[in-house]
């Protein structure tokens, strides 16, 4: 039996050659129609998937670039509104001193006015006075002298007496 044994391990099988050889052609006949063109396919996907990564990275650089660029004029704008603030609060501000200035000038000026006016009326005030003094005092001279003056001399008499009267004592 033990010849038997060794000679089936070593039996030849003309089956298992052909299915050795078929793999080898098949494996040819696809290296040479079929993986070339999936290599060449898996090779152009790997490149474009490469360009795609590279576009994506020069985008986000021009992204990058374009907001720092929006950022200084943001900046630059914020200074040019905080310039525009200062000046118009400058330019209110010397309106304001412009506006006090008139008014207190107007002031100045309505005060001169009344002080104006005021010495006119003490001057009228006064007229007033002497006059109604002289009316009292011809009335005092007539009642006293019981007769009645001269229109003529009694101007002269009067302004006379109101002289004296001023320059004596009616003045405190």
């Amino acid at each position: 039996m033990e010849g038997n044994y060794f000679s089936q391990l070593i039996n030849f099988n003309w089956t298992l050659v052909m299915n050795w050889v078929t793999v080898i052609i098949l494996f040819l006949v696809l290296k040479k129609f079929f993986f070339e063109k999936v290599n060449n396919f898996i090779l152009a996907r790997k490149q474009a998937i490469q360009d795609t990564y590279e576009n994506a990275e020069i985008v986000n650089n021009k992204a990058e670039m374009k907001l720092d660029a929006y950022n200084k004029r943001i900046a630059g704008i914020e200074g040019e509104g905080r310039e525009i603030i200062r000046s118009a609060k400058t330019k209110a501000e010397s309106q304001a001193n412009d506006v006090i200035e008139a008014a207190n000038k107007k002031a100045v000026d309505m005060i001169e006015k009344a002080k104006d006016e005021i010495e006119r009326e003490k001057v009228r005030a006064i007229q007033d006075m002497r006059d109604q003094i002289i009316t009292y005092a011809l009335m005092a001279a007539e009642k006293i002298m019981e007769k009645d003056l001269e229109v003529e001399g009694q101007d002269a008499f009067i302004d006379k007496i109101i002289e004296e009267a001023g320059t004596a004592g009616w003045r405190s």
